[in-house]
């Protein structure tokens, strides 16, 4: 990435995003903002003509947006074809993360054993077992514990106070925020006449490159073979992926989905928040679940799926309960008066 200071001029945020500029090339900005309260030192941008009449009374010192938005009144523009991705990547150019330290702190207790690539940033207190890997680049922040023959790809960040457990395979490039645990045991126990007995989850997990998981989630590790989590997969915080699922490339999970064990999901999915998928089923390629959805079978057709009751004032929603509880009872009246017009 070419640029990454406090300021930088519209000419070099465009060619950052290769946009079309209109305006004063050296007009200097120094952050991001919304369109209703940027100033004029912040740049902003619009994607949904739903918010076109901001435009009007933005205060924004430049704003990204496509040929097609009314914009006679800016002027200082960024022109791209997709608004919303020009965004995305200019948000890069003022991230306010601090920089690794790219050393390994005096509090990390770091196994002789353990390679470490270069380049590569411990914090405060982290614990690195035996035969752990960090690749070039990686950046292992305060707290975190990975643990034993674990493998974290080059580029990856773990942010403070992630659980790696043992054998572990991450790819690069992976980001993995705050209180998340990727390796933990599955929900594995047989009914014995004395209660319960562990079964030993004896699989791993594997992450592709490029995935990015949300705080506080929770993957389980396979119980024979590995949980799978293909390349440019992202996940939402306070996610539960159970043992043995595997989840296709680039889909994207919402906050507080669960997925049960030995599911699979296909390539370019999306869930929206607090789906509850069950488990040993097979979701194919493509498939979009709106928020709450619950699944029980597998989907064999791409498309947009939900379940459900949307929501209404409580006292409708009581009458709308009681009228589902009735439908047996209609069901039965139905088929008699069929029966009866059969005759």
């Amino acid at each position: 990435m070419a640029f990454k200071r406090s300021s930088l001029s519209l000419a070099q945020i465009a060619q950052e995003i290769d946009a079309e500029l209109i305006g004063d090339p050296d007009y200097s900005l120094n952050g991001l903002a919304s369109l209703e309260i940027a100033t004029a030192s912040q740049l902003s941008f619009l994607s949904d003509k739903k918010y076109q009449s901001a435009l009007a009374e933005t205060c924004a010192g430049a704003v990204i947006l496509a040929q097609f938005f009314d914009s006679e009144n800016l002027k200082n523009q960024l022109i791209v074809e997709n608004p919303y991705v020009a965004y995305a990547k200019v948000s890069a150019l003022f991230a306010t993360r601090p920089s690794a330290s790219l050393n390994i702190h005096p509090t990390a207790v770091v196994s002789k054993r353990a390679r470490l690539g270069k380049n590569v940033s411990v914090g405060a207190n982290c614990v690195i077992e035996d035969d752990v890997v960090l690749e070039d680049g990686c950046e292992v922040l305060a707290g975190t514990f990975i643990g034993a023959r674990s493998v974290i790809g080059g580029a990856s960040l773990l942010y403070p106070n992630v659980t790696i457990y043992h054998d572990i395979k991450i790819g690069q490039n992976c980001i993995i925020h705050g209180g998340t645990v990727v390796g933990s045991d599955g929900f594995g126990f047989a009914p014995t006449d004395d209660g319960w007995l562990k079964i030993q989850q004896l699989g791993g997990v594997r992450i592709g490159n490029n995935v990015e998981i949300g705080s506080n989630t929770s993957i389980d590790r396979g119980a024979l073979t590995d949980t799978i989590i293909e390349d440019g997969v992202i996940i939402d915080n306070q996610v539960h992926l159970a043992h043995n699922v595997k989840i296709g490339a680039r889909t994207a999970i919402a906050g507080r989905c669960a997925i049960a064990g030995s599911t699979t999901i296909g390539a370019r999915c999306t869930m929206g928040g607090c789906v509850a998928i069950n488990g040993h089923i097979e979701i194919v390629d493509d498939v979009h679940l709106n928020g709450a959805t619950v699944v029980t079978k597998s989907i064999k057709e791409p498309g947009v799926y939900s379940s459900g009751t949307l929501m209404q004032d409580v006292k409708q929603w009581r009458k709308t309960a009681v009228r589902v509880s009735q439908l047996e009872e209609w069901v039965a009246r139905i088929k008699k008066l069929e029966e009866q017009l059969a005759d």
